[in-house]
């Protein structure tokens, strides 16, 4: 693998501490020489598109409409699908593993597609999720920092950390 795609979901419509962590995301995403790919639309995904590319990365936009100019601006790479969410399945399995920031019932479903492939998912301020009695989800790891969440996810990817 040439390099590492990390997957970035979150809300169409975020707080703004939100919108800055998951810029921070991107920007850390760029700085480690690993690609983005995310639904391409606004919120999160403009803020993460917009950190990675203001850092020199690579951007990917899985576009639920059939229409390129859906594409925030700072999406490098728009892919069409006209599928609605359904688009969802796509980027997880386009990505290596997935940092959630924030998000809502979309993100979820993201996260839920992520954690059935085996994928791992790294949380910053999204959803806390546990099975029945307790039992922890073993691919579900929380970050504090934007920058510990790109750790962990790239960590996660390569067997030698960062090395990507």
């Amino acid at each position: 693998m040439p390099f590492k795609i990390v997957g970035v979901i979150g809300a169409s419509r975020a707080e703004p501490e939100i919108l800055k962590l998951a810029e921070e995301v991107g920007a850390e995403i760029a700085k480690h020489g690993a690609a983005v790919v995310c639904g391409g639309l606004s919120g999160v995904m403009e803020a993460v598109c917009k950190g990675a590319r203001e850092n020199g990365g690579l951007t990917i936009g899985i576009i639920p409409s059939d229409n390129k100019s859906d594409a925030n601006k700072y999406v490098r790479i728009p892919i069409v699908t006209g599928m609605g969410i359904g688009r969802n399945v796509m980027l997880v399995k386009t990505a290596d593993v997935i940092i959630a920031v924030g998000g809502e019932f979309g993100t979820l479903s993201e996260i839920a597609h992520a954690l059935n492939i085996g994928k791992t998912v790294v949380g910053l301020r999204t959803w806390q999720l546990e099975k029945a009695a307790g039992r922890t989800i073993p691919n579900m790891v929380a970050a504090q920092t934007p920058e510990e969440a790109v750790r962990i996810a790239l960590d996660a990817v390569s067997p030698k950390g960062l090395a990507v």
